[in-house]
């Protein structure tokens, strides 16, 4: 089933930028924070429609949408209505026929063809782009993690000051409870009386 059958050339030239803009757009505001990697795969993708599009002509090539209207088919003549000798050139017809058929291919390949380096041209354009755009997302994903990785270090440290400062207090806690423990024993509760005078 040909789902493209209806597509016209001009809305099958504007199908990958489309896809790739929507693309774009979607996964942009789904991970904002992804933006330099959704760039690279929506040229990856532009690049990827327009080389399948390209195969696509080439695979339909004798479709009149890729036609120019330059090269307009050929007929085969019919030989077998030849006056006197027409009943003697009737074999003849459909090895003509195979040969006009044959011609007429050609001419579409003909045609086909600039279309389909057209959208091979486009996909090149755009992998010849993806190389500079994979090596700056490439930098600002390094950037990123490195910023990442030093925020997770600074958090980290902080943990650890937190924990030994911990450990600390809970000492000053415990060193403070034993030097407020009660008196020696024997003088618990007593009292200080005054020594008794001479008179």
């Amino acid at each position: 089933m040909d789902l493209l059958g209806g597509v016209s050339h001009d809305v099958l030239r504007i199908l990958p930028w489309a896809a790739a803009i929507v693309f774009a757009l979607a996964v942009g505001l789904w991970r904002p924070r992804k933006l330099h990697w959704t760039a690279l795969a929506s040229v990856l993708l532009f690049a990827a429609l327009n080389a399948g599009a390209a195969i696509y002509v080439l695979n339909s090539f004798d479709d009149p949408r890729w036609s120019s209207g330059e090269d307009s088919s050929l007929s085969a003549p019919s030989l077998s209505g030849t006056p006197i000798v027409g009943e003697y050139l009737a074999p003849l017809d459909s090895a003509l026929d195979d040969v006009v058929g044959g011609v007429n291919e050609f001419l579409a390949f003909k045609q086909a063809l600039p279309v389909a380096l057209d959208f091979l041209a486009a996909s090149g354009w755009a992998l010849l782009a993806s190389f500079p755009l994979a090596i700056l997302a490439a930098g600002i994903g390094f950037t990123m993690a490195r910023r990442r990785t030093a925020a997770f270090d600074r958090y980290r440290a902080d943990v650890d000051l937190l924990k030994k400062e911990l450990e600390l207090l809970k000492r000053q806690i415990s060193s403070g409870r034993s030097g407020a423990t009660a008196l020696p024993s024997g003088h618990e509760d007593s009292e200080v009386l005054p020594r008794p005078t001479r008179s």
